[in-house]
């Protein structure tokens, strides 16, 4: 699954034009790919124990949003998924826990704190943070009813 996420997020970050036919595979695909995250987003939340550093279903939650990212990051998907229910919602959430989480535990989500000495960063969390942050801007990016929401 994460192999196939990262075909995506490939594709995706192609900036060759797409034709209208492409860009309604991407709608549908964004519909089940933010669908996929609403339900497995907390999944990620399994990585602050080291018990579960590997965890399978945390990866592919981790790959998933760096595919809405730049998914929002494209003008063509980025009206569609801002209209999406829940995503923005669910988004913010799973920041707020994130966020929690790393306050009780060591705080494996943010580089800042996943450094010591000058070894190179190798945990698949290290940016969840950023990344959760970059998607809520984009959600909100033009578009007055989510930024009042948030």
């Amino acid at each position: 699954r994460v192999t196939l996420l990262e075909l995506i997020m490939a594709e995706i970050s192609e900036k060759n034009s797409v034709t209208s036919e492409e860009m309604n595979v991407f709608t549908r695909h964004a519909d089940f790919l933010a669908g996929c995250f609403q339900e497995k987003c907390e999944a990620v939340l399994k990585l602050t124990s080291a018990a579960d550093a590997e965890d399978e279903e945390a990866l592919v939650t981790i790959r998933l949003l760096d595919v809405l990212c730049e998914m929002t990051s494209n003008n063509g998907q980025l009206e569609h998924l801002q209209a999406l229910p829940g995503l923005l919602e669910t988004t913010i959430d799973t920041l707020r826990l994130t966020h929690l989480a790393g306050k009780q535990a060591v705080n494996i989500f943010t580089a800042t704190h996943a450094m010591t000495g000058q070894e190179e960063i190798s945990h698949p969390a290290v940016g969840f943070k950023s990344h959760l942050i970059r998607l809520i801007g984009n959600l909100c990016y033009k578009n007055k009813e989510n930024q009042d929401k948030v």
